[in-house]
């Protein structure tokens, strides 16, 4: 894999990890401000299937990057680096109650702003579109078609955790 892309791969990775402290301090927020966690026992797969996408880039890449192709790159970059700007529009319309687990912290009202004024959970569909860009950047194709699906089928057990954990806490307000 030629070293701009190492980079490119490195500097999104980094990204990542600055949203996990972002996560961490939010969950010690929420926690602190008497959150309660749902769908814990899934929290794993998702650690698992995010560290297993970046090294399966770096291997689908390394065996399978041909060459250059700019006009693709450029065009695929392009969009990646929108579904980036929309990505931060998701973590700063929440706030302090953005984070990458399922945490309800008692009298909060719905976040009604930002992108979540017109679809739901729009987080995760920047995150499936970057499984599929991302890869494509890289000539890894494999990994572009795997890690969509397998988010997909975490995602059927998320959304409806998230949903559950949000009704029956906008309900308790409703009393």
């Amino acid at each position: 894999m030629p070293i701009p892309l190492m980079i490119l791969l490195g500097a999104i990775l980094l990204q990542r990890i600055v949203e996990l402290f972002i996560a961490k301090a939010n969950r010690q927020w929420a926690m602190k401000h008497g959150g309660k966690e749902h769908g814990k026992e899934h929290y794993k797969w998702f650690i698992a299937l995010h560290t297993l996408f970046f090294i399966s880039i770096y291997f689908d890449a390394s065996l399978f990057f041909d060459s250059w192709r700019p006009k693709a790159f450029i065009g695929l970059f392009i969009a990646f680096s929108i579904l980036q700007l929309f990505r931060a529009w998701c973590i700063l319309s929440l706030g302090k109650y953005w984070n990458t687990r399922v945490i309800i912290v008692p009298g909060h009202q719905l976040i009604a702003k930002g992108p979540y004024r017109f679809i739901k959970h729009p987080n995760y569909w920047v995150v499936l579109l970057e499984l599929i860009i991302l890869p494509l950047l890289f000539q890894a194709y494999i990994t572009a078609v795997l890690f969509p699906i397998l988010h997909l089928l975490l995602m059927k057990i998320r959304i409806p955790v998230e949903e559950k954990a949000l009704k029956d806490s906008h309900e308790v307000l409703q009393l």
